[in-house]
C-alpha cells in the first residue's frame, strides 16, 4: 500500500511539529512548510495526497494561496483549512475554492485524524467534498449539558423536512440555530434565504414573498429564491396580517402564484420561523394567528437564555474574542479569571447578543493585554436595568442590603401573584408567620390589595 503524502502549511513551529509527529506516528509521509513560499516550493518538488493549510500566515494568507491554486487548476488533492474560530465568510470562500474541511485550533488529535482519513478517502470523489466545513463554523458554542442536548435535537430535526418554530428571548441566537440546522441537514447544498418579518410592509409583503411578473419580466420572491433550500422568517410575531395570511395559504396549499402571474409554482423550500418566547401572549391578543403557529410548529424547540447555561460563558467570551479579532481586526485581549467569574454570575438580560457587544467594547476600549474585573464592572454597571424580572437582575452589582431588599421585594411580589393576592396563602407558601409577613410587605412597599375572607 502506498504511503499517503501530506503537506502541512503553518507559520507556528509548535503546530507544525505537533501535526508532523502525530501524522508520522500514523504512518503518513509528512512535509512541512512555514509559509506560502515554502508551500509553493514543496508542491513543485512533489505531488501530495493532502494539504493541511493554515489561514493566518504572515506572507500570504491561506485563502489567497488556495485561490491561487484554484485559478491555475492546481487543486489536485484535498485541502483542509486550519484556524482558530473562523468566520462564516471565510468558510464560504474556502468552500467555493474547493476546500474539503475545516479543523479548529487548538487541535483535537481525534478530530484531526478523522478529518485526514476522510479527506484522503474522498480524493477523486468530488461529490463528497466541501460538506463539513460550514457546519463546523456554524456550530453553536457551549459544552454544557443543556447546549449539547439542544444541538443533538437540532441535528435530528435537520434530517426532516417539516416546518420548524424556534422560540426564545431576543438575543439568544435563534437565527444562528436556524442556520446551523440548514447547514447540517439534507438541504445544506441548497439556498438559505432569511427575511426579517418587520421589513415586510403591507404594501410590499406580497411581492417580497410571492414575487411578481409583468410584461415578461419576472422578479422572484422569497419563496422562489429559497428553491429547495430553507426559508427563515425571523421574528414571526412582527409579520403583519397580510403576510400571515399569505404564509398560511402557501403552507396549506403547498403552492404560490407570483403577483401578476397565473401559473402556480410548487413550494419546495422548508420553512423555519423564529418567534419570541412569549408568543402565546400575541396569540391571545389576536396579533398572531393560532392556526399559522400550529402549521409552523410541526417541529419546535426553544433556545434557552444565556443565564440558564452560564457555565459556557468563559468559552463564549474566548470564542467572540477570537472571532472579532479575526473578522474586525480588533486588538487581542484575554479575560482575567476574575472577570470571567464575574460574567458567569451576570444575568445577561439581552443574552448572547449582549455578550458579543460587551466583548467588542472591551477589545476596543482597553490597552492592557488582560481584561480586568474593574473594566467589566464598569461596563455592566452602565447597562444595569432595574425593571427587569428578578432572574435578569444583576444583584451582584448591588451592596448586600440593597440586593437583599430587591430580592425579597421581587420574590414576594411574584409569590403574591401566584397566590392571587391572598396574604394568608402567601404566608403558608413562603413559610412565614402572618403578622411578620404583613410588616415585611409594608416595609418593602409591596401592594397587597386583595385579601381573602380566610385571612
Amino acid at each position: 500500500m502506498t504511503t499517503s503524502k501530506v503537506l502541512v502549511v503553518d507559520d507556528e513551529d509548535d503546530i507544525r511539529g505537533l501535526i508532523s509527529d502525530i501524522l508520522g506516528d500514523e504512518g503518513y509521509d509528512v512535509t512541512v512548510a512555514a509559509n506560502a513560499k515554502e508551500a509553493r516550493a514543496a508542491r513543485e518538488e512533489q505531488k501530495f495526497d493532502l494539504v493541511l493549510l493554515d489561514i493566518w500566515m504572515p506572507d500570504t494568507d491561506g485563502i489567497t494561496l488556495l485561490r491561487e491554486w484554484s485559478e491555475v487548476d492546481e487543486m489536485t488533492c484535498p485541502v483542509v483549512i486550519m484556524s482558530g474560530h473562523g468566520t462564516v465568510d471565510t468558510a464560504v470562500e474556502a468552500t467555493r475554492l474547493g476546500a474539503y474541511d475545516f479543523v479548529e485550533k487548538p487541535l483535537s488529535i481525534a478530530k484531526l485524524l478523522r478529518t485526514v482519513e476522510g479527506a484522503l478517502q474522498s480524493a477523486g470523489n468530488q461529490g463528497n467534498k466541501t460538506r463539513s466545513m460550514l457546519p463546523a463554523l456554524l456550530t453553536p458554542v457551549g459544552r454544557s449539558v443543556l447546549m449539547q442536548q439542544l444541538r443533538d435535537k437540532v441535528q435530528k430535526y435537520a434530517r426532516h423536512d417539516a416546518s420548524v418554530l424556534i422560540s426564545g428571548e431576543p438575543g439568544t441566537g435563534r437565527g444562528a440555530f436556524a442556520r446551523y440546522m440548514h447547514a447540517v441537514g439534507s438541504r445544506a447544498d441548497e439556498s438559505l434565504i432569511s427575511i426579517t418579518a418587520a421589513s415586510l410592509t403591507s404594501g410590499s409583503v406580497e411581492t417580497q414573498l410571492l414575487g411578481s411578473e409583468q410584461d415578461g419580466e419576472i422578479i422572484a420572491g422569497a419563496f422562489e429564491r429559497a428553491g429547495s433550500g430553507t426559508l427563515v422568517i425571523d421574528e414571526l410575531g412582527d409579520l403583519n396580517k397580510s403576510g400571515q395570511r399569505i404564509l398560511m395559504g402557501v403552507l396549506e396549499d403547498g403552492r404560490f402564484t407570483r403577483v401578476g402571474g397565473s401559473e402556480p409554482i410548487r413550494m419546495k423550500a422548508r420553512i423555519v420561523a423564529t418567534v419570541a418566547a412569549d408568543f402565546g401572549n400575541r396569540i391571545a391578543a389576536g396579533t398572531l394567528r393560532r392556526d399559522l403557529v400550529a402549521h409552523l410548529q410541526v417541529l419546535s424547540f426553544k433556545v434557552p437564555p444565556l443565564r440558564d447555561y452560564s457555565e459556557d460563558v468563559p468559552e463564549l467570551l474566548n470564542y467572540y474574542v477570537d472571532k472579532l479579532v479575526d473578522a474586525e481586526g480588533l486588538t487581542f485581549r484575554r479575560f482575567s479569571v476574575a472577570a470571567q467569574n464575574r460574567l458567569r454570575n451576570y444575568p445577561w438580560p439581552d443574552n448572547v447578543r449582549e455578550l458579543k457587544n460587551l466583548v467588542r467594547r472591551l477589545l476596543l476600549g482597553g490597552k492592557d493585554d488582560d481584561i480586568s474585573l474593574a473594566e467589566v464592572e464598569a461596563e455592566i454597571s452602565d447597562a444595569a436595568v432595574t425593571d427587569e424580572p428578578l432572574v435578569k437582575q444583576d444583584l451582584l452589582a448591588l451592596p448586600l442590603r440593597e440586593a437583599r431588599e430587591q430580592f425579597e421585594r421581587a420574590y414576594l411580589q411574584q409569590q403574591l401573584a401566584l397566590c392571587d393576592g391572598k396574604v394568608g396563602q402567601l404566608a403558608k407558601r413562603v413559610g412565614m408567620e402572618r403578622t411578620h409577613l404583613y410588616r415585611k410587605l409594608r416595609a418593602l412597599g409591596v401592594d397587597f390589595k386583595s385579601v381573602s375572607a380566610d385571612d
